[in-house]
């Protein structure tokens, strides 16, 4: 079984969209999309600097745009793509979300920006941010966060959880870490994502979330919630309007793979946190991240594998 998953905020990196941008009509598929959500998502993606595209409202809309223009020209290289399930971390749920058919891209691209505004001004209410943990073990890792006032916000599996909370409470974790734990590593984000801080935003995007034409599932959808396939289009809306208050498990997700029978895996645009997650939690199974266009080649031949068995 194929699975198709979208990234994160902090996968993004100043110039990602660019090499995508040279394929036919791609600039002017993202120029469409710019004017549907008033956000020059081209110029973000080719021109901007980091601070720039480390902004949430910004950032997020970028990361949707660069996943579905990325699918797209997965499927115009291989027609026989047929995932069996999909699934996004984090803000990746929305981009997973138009993979499944619950919402049409220009939907999912107008939640994503109400998603992005709504959080960029929860995380301007007090100055707070996130945190990678390598190593340790969850019930060492989980007592020490909470010492500290911190958020387990994402547990991603293979020995990572990411952190949350006020820039205080990080600057406290750098100086101790738990027991077990290599390094803590600041992530590229604006805010505590996925924590109590966010929950001001909740209330703004269940309102987005009303104007949307909802559709059911015709792939699997897995939920950053608990890792469950989720089967009605209404229940994975609400989900990931929950889901920005309340912790990623990206590790129940990749157990879920696992019990559907995974046997290869693609990340799309800007591919790579995903696929470095699955090797280590699901060993033996192939992987390919969409970086640039010159990566379809791989994730073609792994479809065709797939199509063949």
């Amino acid at each position: 079984m194929l699975v198709l998953v979208a990234p994160g905020q902090g996968a993004q990196t100043p110039g990602f969209l660019t090499p995508w941008l040279e394929l036919p009509g791609a600039v002017d598929r993202v120029a469409a999309w710019s004017e549907a959500i008033g956000l020059d998502l081209v110029h973000y993606g080719t021109n901007a600097d980091a601070d720039e595209i480390r902004d949430t409202a910004v950032a997020q809309p970028l990361l949707v745009a660069a996943g579905l223009l990325s699918a797209g020209a997965l499927r115009e290289a291989a027609p026989d793509l047929a995932p069996g399930a999909v699934a996004g971390h984090s803000v990746g749920e929305i981009t997973a979300a138009a993979f499944a058919g619950v919402l049409d891209e220009v939907s999912a691209l107008r939640l994503v920006r109400a998603r992005g505004l709504a959080m960029a001004e929860a995380a301007a209410i007090t100055e707070t941010g996130m945190a990678a943990l390598l190593g340790g073990e969850p019930d060492i890792v989980f007592p020490h966060l909470e010492k500290l006032g911190l958020t387990p916000a994402n547990v991603n599996g293979a020995g990572q959880v990411v952190a949350a909370g006020t820039l205080e409470q990080l600057a406290a974790l750098a100086e101790d870490k738990p027991e077990g734990v290599r390094r803590v590593v600041p992530l590229k984000v604006a805010g505590a994502f996925h924590t109590e801080h966010m929950a001001p935003a909740v209330t703004k995007l269940e309102a987005a979330a009303k104007e949307l034409n909802v559709s059911a599932p015709t792939v699997r959808y897995v939920s950053n919630r608990d890792g469950a396939v989720v089967t009605e289009g209404s229940d994975v809306i609400r989900r990931l309007v929950g889901q920005i208050a309340n912790p990623v498990r990206w590790d129940l997700c990749m157990d879920t793979f696992k019990a559907l029978g995974v046997t290869g895996l693609i990340e799309v645009c800007p591919g790579g946190t995903l696929t470095g997650l699955a090797k280590r939690a699901l060993p033996g199974v192939p992987t390919v991240a969409l970086k640039t266009p010159d990566d379809l080649d791989a994730a073609r031949t792994l479809v065709a594998e797939h199509t063949a068995a």
